[in-house]
């Protein structure tokens, strides 16, 4: 089938099957023309928010429209979000800040707001929610839908409902999404990284092996940095390398997992979307504005993070049956530590205990530049801190925490406050 023989789809007048032969609408004109074999076939997508801590800063304040913006915290933390202008200087997510200043000095700098963009999150996802129940999101900015067999309720195919879907978005809350349509999650997930910002690309059945045949092994889910090495010592270093392979080869250099990866490179991934996706962990963590290796220093610090992670449980109603403490070095070394099996628990002090001894472990010269504390293995609120004949004190430590939780809520979280939190000297 020629290209101009393609269905296609105007993403501006929503006119079907109208592109010139030179790729705009014969409608309106517009060059943003989705065409494509597969086009009223596909029905998985993944919906990603451009840039978007930078984007609602941007929409809420017009003064930063057209000037690079950072969002992170102070020359010692990390860059969270950066807009696309301050992309083109090579700014990006994770980078250190002071390295992302070098790179662009005169970019502007916004600490984040958390809430702020959790609030605009929910008014993308309530939008999502409009057109399927099957909305699986990845973070606050991301998630998957499904729109299979909403055809006949929308009087339209899954491209042209989620083409509007991006136009209400950037009408009515006033940023951008870009999309990705395929037959499954790992394919739309590629897909919705082809053409940001504002993308809407495709991959179908037809075109997936020679779209991700040639990119590197990294673009599969689940792909560290070590298993990328082992790879690449193998001599696999891109997707159809994998292909090559057979699945027994590929089991037995990684195991069971050799078939998860074998699937991937030719495009099969059997994942559903999971409406309800559980939380793994709840953590906090914070970058020092000086490097510090001493318990002393370390401990307060630690405490305050539990008792966050301790907050973020209760109001989420899980618990915690294991604590991970998680330290990076001056030269960004990142070692974590896990004590698991422990009795459910969401106070802070349970969180504190095993984590103050692993943290004394960890103490041992070392100059660190970052602390933080999770809580994993998660389970409701009920199945935490019980007791039992061998631990009867759980009891009189959760009517306590709950008590300053009470007062905290009322006069602040500066109201009550344990000696442990102040720093060493001031106690």
């Amino acid at each position: 089938m020629s290209r101009e023989a393609l269905p296609s789809l105007c993403r501006d007048c929503d006119a079907a099957d109208q592109a010139l032969p030179g790729g705009r609408c014969a409608v309106c004109g517009s060059p943003r023309i989705l065409r494509h074999p597969e086009l009223h076939e596909l029905a998985i997508a993944h919906v990603d928010c451009d840039a978007f801590y930078a984007a609602v800063e941007k929409r809420d304040n017009p003064a930063l429209r057209d000037v690079p913006l950072i969002i992170g915290g102070g020359t010692r933390g990390v860059v969270a979000t950066a807009c696309y202008i301050a992309r083109t200087y090579g700014i990006r997510s994770a980078m250190p800040m002071f390295k992302a200043l070098s790179a662009c000095p005169h970019a502007t700098v916004v600490k984040p707001n958390i809430e702020r963009y959790a609030a605009v999150g929910r008014e993308v996802r309530g939008l999502m929610l409009e057109l399927t129940p099957l909305v699986e999101p990845i973070s606050i900015d991301e998630a998957f839908l499904d729109l299979t067999g909403t055809a006949r309720l929308h009087a339209a195919t899954p491209a042209r409902v989620l083409a509007r879907f991006a136009d209400r978005v950037q009408r009515e809350i006033g940023i951008t999404v870009s999309v990705g349509l395929s037959y499954n999650k790992f394919l739309a997930k590629i897909a919705s990284d082809q053409e940001k910002p504002r993308g809407f690309s495709i991959l179908g059945r037809s075109d997936a092996e020679s779209i991700i045949a040639p990119r590197p092994i990294s673009i599969l889910p689940g792909i560290g940095k070590q298993t990328e090495a082992r790879l690449a010592r193998a001599g696999l270093r891109i997707v159809r390398d994998l292909r090559e392979r057979s699945p027994a080869e590929l089991v037995a250099l990684l195991g069971r997992d050799g078939e998860r990866l074998a699937r991937l490179s030719r495009g099969e991934d059997a994942r559903r979307i999971e409406p309800r996706r559980e939380a793994k962990s709840v953590s906090a963590e914070t970058t020092f504005n000086t490097d510090t290796g001493r318990f002393e220093e370390l401990e307060p610090i630690l405490w305050r993070l539990c008792e966050r992670v301790s907050s973020r449980l209760k109001k989420a109603s899980l618990g915690g049956r294991s604590v991970v403490l998680k330290l990076k070095d001056r030269d960004f070394r990142l070692a974590t530590r896990t004590r698991s099996g422990l009795p459910a628990t969401q106070l802070a002090k349970r969180l504190f205990e095993p984590a103050r001894t692993m943290l004394r472990d960890e103490c041992d010269g070392r100059l660190f530049r970052l602390i933080g504390i999770g809580a994993a293995d998660l389970c409701p609120a009920e199945e935490a801190d019980r007791g039992d004949l061998a631990d009867a004190t759980v009891a009189e430590e959760s009517r306590m925490e709950a008590a300053i939780d009470r007062i905290r809520d009322r006069f602040g979280a500066a109201a009550v406050q344990k000696g442990l939190a102040f720093p060493f000297g001031q106690r």
